[in-house]
């Protein structure tokens, strides 16, 4: 579905952030090397081939690059890092350089005009889309003047190399579309580029927070233990001091009362405590294994029974007669669980289907909805990140793509489709998802 130019600024800004600034130091070597190649270019076509080139106009062009990066070495910090003005002004002067130098030597005659696609794709690669269009714009407008105006290409002196007009003009339109195409493919390559690494980053900080969260049964069975060994001395001394009150003074009714409640009170910690380690114990056990029904509640615990929220029923079946498996627990199988589930809920109309499948090889588990279904143009890119259609909604789609990674660390296969879902009345092309993990030697710690 289109983007609203709304969602598209919201997008572009984000890649901005993730694409992070240029240090000065990367730009200056690069200058350099562009220096050095340049120079040993007019060296070896001046003195070695023979050719004529106008010597001092091209080193005063050349110098003038070596003179900016002495400049900016001794003005800034190599570690500086530079705004995206200043980036793009640093790759303007390079093209600019560049665009004099075969202006003294040919034009786009000179073999080495292709050298000018680089600058631009290096800016393409760092530089938000409006300074990569402007970057593209000045080497292309720089190429449009090379073709009609330039030097002479050195050549031997007793001849004279004319090209034909339609040869320069296949010369312009190659390199002009050379242009257009690299900074567009660079510039996508680092726009995909930067959207995985925030993916991946938020796919870590969620594995994360699901361990901590399975840890707290472990913790909170640990802090009973701690607590109570000063706890039960604290007990043992209130009665002590409860039976001292009534022995001395019989007759002070709010000190004997104070010394019964501070009694009954560690009474009342000790029992709290007791059920913490008992229920720790005991979750070790649950949160260490679990069945795949208990799997798929524990997954859809959240969406069960949600006022005005769809339907979600369990299947579970094995395909050749073998045992319900007994897994391990993995966090992110159930937080990818979940967050498939929750898609579908989003989405369903009446009904979701959570099915459990499995036999002496493999685990299947299929989450599949009434709903609208993916939109055709998502289906094939469906688990990029920042990718989402569904039902005329959009999105960034990134819990789909954290929910697939998860899964897929965990040894999952991930399918997903449009298909009908069979036990609806509405036969409306459902999203149907299905993850298969391998039983056995490559379950890769699965059960349990």
């Amino acid at each position: 579905m289109p983007h609203t130019l709304a969602e598209r600024q919201d997008t572009q800004d984000a890649l901005n952030a993730l694409r992070g600034p240029v240090r000065l130091r990367t730009l200056t070597a690069l200058r350099w090397l562009a220096v050095i190649g340049q120079s040993v270019a007019i060296v070896i076509v001046h003195f070695a081939l023979g050719f004529q080139t106008p010597l001092g106009l091209c080193l005063a062009a050349i110098a003038a690059s070596a003179w900016l990066n002495l400049f900016t070495m001794l003005r800034f910090s190599p570690q500086r890092f530079l705004s995206d003005r200043e980036a793009a002004a640093y790759i303007a002067f390079d093209i600019t350089q560049l665009c004099a130098l075969l202006f003294f030597t040919g034009g786009i005659q000179n073999p080495f005009s292709a050298l000018i696609i680089a600058p631009v794709t290096i800016a393409a690669s760092v530089l938000p889309l409006r300074f990569t269009i402007g970057i593209a714009a000045l080497a292309i407008a720089g190429v449009s003047i090379l073709g009609v105006n330039h030097m002479p290409l050195p050549w031997y002196a007793e001849e004279t190399l004319d090209l034909a007009p339609i040869y320069k003009a296949g010369v312009w339109a190659a390199l002009s579309f050379s242009i257009a195409f690299f900074a567009a493919y660079a510039h996508r390559i680092a726009a995909e580029s930067a959207l995985m690494r925030s993916a991946l980053a938020a796919t870590q900080l969620v594995l994360a927070r699901e361990e901590r969260l399975t840890a707290l049964g472990g913790l909170a069975a640990a802090a009973a233990h701690e607590l109570g060994t000063p706890l039960a001395t604290i007990q043992v001394t209130a009665k002590e001091m409860l039976r001292e009150v009534k022995r001395t003074h019989p007759e002070e009714d709010d000190l004997i009362d104070d010394a019964a409640l501070l009694v009954s009170q560690a009474e009342r910690c000790r029992d709290i405590l007791g059920r913490l380690s008992r229920h720790g114990d005991a979750g070790d056990l649950m949160h260490d294994k679990l069945s795949v029904t208990a799997l798929m509640r524990e997954a859809a615990g959240p969406f069960l029974d949600q006022p005005g929220g769809p339907s979600i029923s369990f299947e579970g079946h094995s395909l050749d007669g073998a045992a319900e498996p007994v897994l391990k627990r993995r966090p992110e199988i159930t937080f990818g669980l979940r967050n498939f589930i929750e898609n579908a809920a989003s989405y369903a109309r009446e009904q979701v289907l959570i099915r459990a499948e499995w036999d002496a090889a493999r685990l299947i588990l299929t989450v599949h909805d009434d709903g609208p279904g993916f939109s055709s143009e998502i289906l094939t890119r469906l688990g990029e990140p920042y990718v989402s259609a569904r039902g005329g909604k959009t999105g960034l789609g990134l819990g789909f793509f954290i929910a697939k990674t998860l899964l897929e660390s965990s040894g999952a296969t991930i399918r997903f489709d449009n298909r009908p879902l069979e036990s609806s009345e509405r036969k409306s092309a459902g999203a149907w998802v299905q993850a298969e993990w391998a039983l056995g030697p490559r379950s890769s710690g699965l059960i349990a």
